[in-house]
């Protein structure tokens, strides 16, 4: 490990807050508890800012925001986290898209696949597209995973198309947060463009547990109609197993 990897290990160590670790612990099982330290989303995104601000060392011609990123596997989940918004603080798109797709691989759980939103993404949605297609036929769980929630980020405005609906319909999963951000997306699918979204459920495109929880979570959301909701609610499948 470099040496300045090294230090912010300390630093997030300690920073450590024992009964926010315990909390964190039960969101994120797939994350051994010995592997998470417990630091809040605000902490560490002042971290982040402060590192990204820190210039190259004279002896380096690296910036300490490339020297902490280049230490890959982390260790402990607030490490993957900090990487992931140093990732949203990149300007470039390639530079990102390449900072992104050698991380992917090391991510683990939720909650760092569900931290980087670039924002340089916003500007370059055209060649953003063909790279959520590759994302989302990757055989990594929460490389699907990232794929689909910037297809919902950033597509379901201005730049959306019914085909993305097909796309994510598609996706067949036995993990778990894969099927959860499927149906995360459907449910705002069917708050952002009703129409075409309720096709897919009225098809029955999705399997038992993606339909019924997009429906659930479309339900509960305040951003669909009340008349939408009662139609919803009829095309629940009944008498299914469905995964809580």
């Amino acid at each position: 490990m470099n040496l300045f990897a090294k230090k912010i290990r300390d630093r997030l160590v300690a920073m450590q807050d024992k009964e926010y670790k315990k909390f964190v612990s039960s969101l994120i099982p797939s994350v051994n508890s010995d592997r998470i330290i417990g630091i809040r989303a605000p902490i560490l995104r002042a971290l982040a800012k402060e590192i990204d601000a820190y210039p190259a060392d004279a002896r380096d011609s690296l910036r300490p925001a490339l020297l902490f990123m280049g230490e890959l596997p982390h260790l402990y989940l607030e490490e993957n986290n900090l990487h992931a918004y140093l990732i949203e603080k990149i300007r470039d798109y390639d530079q990102c898209i390449e900072a992104i797709n050698r991380f992917l691989p090391y991510v683990d759980n939720w909650s760092t696949s569900d931290s980087m939103r670039p924002k340089v993404f916003r500007t370059h949605t055209k060649p953003l597209f063909e790279q959520i297609q590759l994302w989302i036929r990757d055989p990594h769980p929460y490389t699907i995973r990232f794929g689909i929630e910037m297809l919902m980020t950033y597509y379901l405005d201005e730049h959306f198309s019914p085909a993305h609906l097909r796309i994510v319909a598609t996706v067949r999963s036995q993990e778990y947060y894969v099927n959860m951000m499927v149906a995360w997306y459907f449910a705002t699918a069917l708050a952002k463009q009703y129409e075409a979204a309720i096709e897919v459920i009225r098809n029955e495109l999705l399997d038992d547990f993606t339909h019924n929880k997009s429906i659930q979570k479309a339900v509960e959301s305040y951003r669909v109609s009340d008349e939408h909701k009662n139609e919803l609610r009829m095309l629940k499948r009944k008498n299914q197993n469905v995964a809580k």
